[in-house]
């Protein structure tokens, strides 16, 4: 098990909560709350252990734009690949804007 810590630069707030995904043989869970304003910090707990870098990097890609909401994400990873995790973090987003059902 392990636990890593993000921080990025975001833009207001998210609307509302939202949850995607379910923890899983190959999938991971994403918990979404309103962030601090300019702030995004994402929590990743995985089962995986030595991806850092690769976590690191899917993130990286995916709060590169700053004008998204600010949120705050707690990821519970049972051994997602990249794809997944971006899916997942799309959902939440999508739902946070009230955008999803």
């Amino acid at each position: 098990m392990q636990t890593l810590t993000l921080d990025y630069p975001a833009g207001a707030p998210a609307r509302q909560r939202a949850l995607a995904g379910v923890v899983g043989s190959g999938d991971l869970e994403v918990l979404l709350e309103p962030g601090r304003a300019g702030r995004s910090t994402v929590v990743v707990q995985t089962s995986v252990d030595g991806v850092n870098d690769i976590w690191t990097a899917v993130l990286g890609r995916i709060f590169a734009d700053e004008t998204q909401p600010a949120v705050a994400l707690e990821i519970n990873d049972f051994g997602a690949t990249p794809a997944v995790v971006r899916l997942r973090i799309a959902q939440a987003m999508e739902s946070a804007r009230g955008q999803r059902s």
